[in-house]
């Protein structure tokens, strides 16, 4: 039979045994409260006995301020997100706050919802675009929101974007420069707004040079994806001789298919492209040239927009530019 749960210690109970009044253990918890050094010494000794550690939660609920920061995001697993969402979780604690993660694959709207319920100060959506009627129930109930790399002109929340429309341009004179004139670019289905950005943006900056550019969209966004992406463009005889995957993964699967499947040398046959800078575009297997975005600085940015003061509708727009890593992976001119 199981043991009955033990509950957790009060602040009654230590104020019982250090002989004080319950507000003296609050204020002795309370950075900058006033509270004698004798009493302090009395609450913080029979704290250590009893085992009592403060509760956050409760206290931030009664000053209207539950100190967690929810992050909404999907995919997860993939190398870019687990990097983006490790550094805001480091970043968000370093500032005092509990980050909690709300997986979004299914359904960001309901996803969304549970913040809510958490009665989280500020969201961060990572993945998604939640529709406008449920940012204004999330304004009205005082969270903040904090868009990343969207792209969408929603109004109310923060919006933090990467400069896609620059990156596809970068890329896009990068092959050019390389002498590419048969253009390709690999995406997934997941038809998220940056994903499409770079995609419009770099299919409207070759039609301007008078270039046509093959598109190929498979799957989700991951390492298959990329490997089927070059199955698609490398079995005509005239394939193209310079490719701009939308992430890295792409680029990944595509390379290794297009080395092990087609017999292509990159980049001397074929120059290729990514987008993120994950840690396996810098591995000597790849050598992948590619845009690599600030990961720190937008968590900074994150914590600064999190923990500002101000209300909820006070609405900032950022453009982040990526630059562009050169490795080895686009013949040099």
């Amino acid at each position: 039979m199981d043991k009955p749960r033990k509950a957790f210690t009060s602040a009654k109970q230590v104020a019982e045994l250090a002989g004080v009044s319950r507000s003296a253990v609050s204020r002795t918890f309370t950075p900058g409260a006033s509270v004698s050094e004798e009493t302090r010494k009395r609450v913080i000794s029979a704290s250590e006995k009893l085992g009592y550690h403060v509760n956050h939660l409760a206290r931030g609920l009664l000053r209207q301020s539950s100190g967690i920061v929810c992050l909404v995001a999907a995919d997860t697993d993939t190398p870019y997100m687990s990097r983006m969402i490790r550094m805001l979780v480091r970043s968000l604690q370093q500032a005092g706050k509990v980050a909690m993660v709300l997986e979004s694959s299914e359904n960001v709207d309901h996803a969304l919802r549970q913040t809510l319920n958490y009665r989280a100060d500020a969201t961060v959506v990572l993945s998604g675009t939640p529709p406008q009627s449920l940012i204004r129930t999330c304004l009205d109930n005082g969270q903040r929101l904090i868009l990343i790399n969207r792209d969408d002109q929603l109004s109310g929340p923060h919006n933090l974007s990467l400069d896609n429309r620059g990156a596809a341009s970068a890329a896009l004179r990068a092959l050019l420069g390389a002498g590419c004139r048969r253009l390709a670019l690999v995406n997934s289905e997941a038809g998220t707004p940056s994903l499409m950005t770079r995609e419009r943006a770099f299919v409207e900056e070759a039609e301007k040079e008078g270039l046509e550019v093959v598109v190929t969209r498979n799957g989700h966004t991951s390492y298959e994806a990329g490997a089927l992406g070059a199955r698609r463009l490398l079995s005509s005889r005239e394939h193209p001789d310079g490719v701009f995957c939308v992430t890295d993964l792409l680029a990944c699967g595509f390379m290794d298919a297009a080395r092990q499947e087609f017999g292509l040398t990159i980049p001397d046959q074929l120059s290729v492209i990514g987008f993120d800078d994950i840690e396996q575009a810098g591995w000597s297997s790849y050598r992948l040239t590619t845009f690599s975005p600030n990961v720190a600085a937008l968590a900074g940015r994150v914590v600064e927009l999190a923990t500002m003061a101000g209300g909820a509708e006070e609405s900032h727009r950022d453009l982040i530019e990526v630059p562009l890593v050169r490795r080895d992976t686009v013949r040099q001119s």
